[in-house]
């Protein structure tokens, strides 16, 4: 045998999957060490489709100005604001985002229903008097597991200094105006196209009164039983300068993913402490997979993966999300300005404090538009990430065992097996196995960190699922 950790042994049938991975392969067979050899294949990052460069094409500066421009226009978008008045107020925002997504989905073919999830919210530390909330949600239905489902959101309540204050100008360009703009242009693109998975597009409010409509949006999905695979939420993403006089970073966002899943359980954490496991929670494992489908050139953008929940002292919609246990994490801009943020408009010694329009880059947004669409597509379009997938530790042995349930999709030709030291961050090699739910690989489980990624006949690839140790 070779001494390289690089190399693996596979069985006959899984190894001619290597050089071709949609080789034909019973579900059940197990690749065994010695058979035959293969070398892995360095990670990489993964270009785009032509479907999907076309949908980074259409989106539109112009027509994301229009957006922010508009939702500013209502004066405050308070959560306790007006409902009723046709000119200001969280009402006529409201109503206004229903009425442009009805009409992007008039282009869909039926494929986009657009509805307002409305409650009441009792009174809470913010919430005075049960007051109504509604999220306006654009749904694309997939093509071909439907049932799989990637949700962005962006939140269009706004604040000023006072959070109780409902009738101060609140313009909430960057937060959330920006992020709003972000999911009507991603909804209005993706509106005229296929994806094989379900795309939840959600304008959600009372976010700045405490995550209220994401929390209900949520918990619908999870007392459905929804299978929700990967969230996005879009907030403060309007501008990569800080207008504070550091050097402008027009072309970074910062990514939020948690390592440490939010709803782990008692024994899940057991697990997780006795084979490290850290950072590789579901929604680190999103994040590994925007960074190799949304950084680089045909984005525009570089994401930076931060290795936390959120910032400090700060929260967005993804922590509803990751409350009911779905992977989630957080775009925002790369370098805040508090005197941007949950501020009144005013000028104190030459000082101009506000979420003010003219603070806002569209270019900039329409990048983070990109770096979305990018990531959703690609997530919409591939296998759903494996499951049940397990590291055999009945025995010992210098050889690891793989082990998963082999999905369902109709175009799904294999799997890949991806591994990384226990000091590095992301994934470093690849194997191709073929469409087989075992393998065997010459190659110490103690010694680096396992995942498994499906892969479809184009080659789109799904997020890698690491392993849990067989019981």
């Amino acid at each position: 045998m070779a001494k390289s950790t690089r190399r693996t042994f596979l069985s006959a049938s899984a190894a001619a999957a290597v050089a071709g991975v949609a080789a034909p392969s019973s579900a059940s067979a197990s690749a065994t060490a010695c058979a035959a050899s293969a070398r892995a294949a360095e990670h990489r990052t993964f270009p785009p489709d032509r479907e999907l460069r076309a949908i980074l094409r259409a989106v539109d500066s112009e027509r994301i100005e229009a957006i922010v421009r508009k939702l500013v226009s209502f004066g405050t978008r308070h959560t306790l604001s007006a409902q009723d008045d046709p000119m200001r107020g969280i009402g006529a925002a409201r109503d206004w985002i229903f009425a442009e997504l009805r009409r992007y989905a008039a282009a869909s073919g039926g494929r986009m229903t657009v509805e307002k999830q409305s409650f009441i919210q009792p009174v809470a530390a913010r919430i005075p008097v049960p007051t109504p909330i509604t999220n306006v949600v654009a749904t694309l239905r997939g093509s071909v597991t439907p049932e799989r489902i990637y949700v962005v959101t962006g939140h269009y309540d706004s604040r000023v200094t006072d959070v109780m204050d409902a009738t101060s100008d609140a313009p909430g360009a960057d937060d959330d105006a920006s992020g709003v703009a972000v999911v009507m242009e991603l909804a209005r693109v993706m509106a005229t196209h296929r994806p094989e998975a379900t795309i939840v597009f959600a304008a959600v409010a009372g976010e700045e009164q405490g995550l209220y409509g994401s929390d209900y949006l949520a918990q619908s999905f999870k007392s459905a039983g929804a299978d929700i695979q990967g969230m996005f939420s879009d907030d403060i993403v309007g501008t990569g300068n800080a207008y504070d006089g550091t050097r402008e970073d027009p072309r970074t966002v910062r990514l939020f993913v948690e390592g440490v899943p939010t709803a782990e359980t008692a024994a899940e954490a057991n697990v997780r402490r006795s084979v490290g496991g850290e950072n590789d929670g579901p929604s680190r494992q999103l994040g590994r997979f925007v960074a190799e489908v949304a950084d680089g050139p045909h984005t525009g953008m570089h994401v930076r993966v931060i290795w936390r929940r959120d910032r400090y002292l700060r929260g967005s919609d993804h922590i509803s999300f990751l409350l009911r246990g779905y992977p989630a994490a957080r775009f925002t801009e790369p370098r805040e300005n508090f005197n941007h943020e949950h501020q009144d408009v005013r000028v104190v010694a030459g000082v101009q404090y506000g979420d003010l329009i003219e603070f806002c880059d569209f270019d900039y947004i329409a990048r983070v538009a990109r770096v979305n669409a990018a990531a959703l597509w690609s997530l919409a379009q591939a296998p759903g990430t494996p499951r049940n997938v397990v590291i055999d530790t009945t025995q010992l042995t210098n050889e690891t065992t793989l082990r998963w349930q082999l999905g369902s999709e109709p175009d799904l030709a294999g799997y890949e097996v991806v591994w990384r030291e226990t000091t590095a961050p992301d994934w470093t090699h690849s194997l191709a196995v073929g469409k087989v739910a075992t393998v065997t690989i010459d190659l110490s489980k103690d010694n680096v960190f396992f995942g498994v990624r499906a892969i479809d006949a184009r080659g789109h690839r799904s997020p890698a699922a690491p392993p849990r140790p067989s019981s």
